[in-house]
């Protein structure tokens, strides 16, 4: 129904397309931006009987990040307990 509606308008209004194309745009890459942190974030835990501390198996190495600047994780050292 509402794909409908943003059509209708898209032609009776050609000018709105670029509109309708960068909200689209926005809504697909924040959908995606929480799934990455739903499945890869180490604070997520989606289960707790096996996994309850995600969190402490995770080396220094290992890149969680969605961006680092002039860091390179192969490098680092341990410098945690383990648990």
């Amino acid at each position: 129904m509402v794909l409908r509606v943003v059509l209708t308008h898209a032609k009776k209004h050609p000018a709105l397309i670029p509109l309708f194309v960068i909200i689209g745009a926005g809504g697909v890459g924040a959908s995606l931006y929480l799934m990455r942190l739903a499945m890869f974030n180490p604070d997520v835990s989606w289960d707790k009987k096996n996994n309850p501390e995600p969190w402490n198996k995770m080396s220094p190495s290992d890149q969680y990040k969605l961006y680092s600047v002039n860091m390179d994780y192969s490098r680092l050292k341990k410098d945690r307990p383990d648990f």
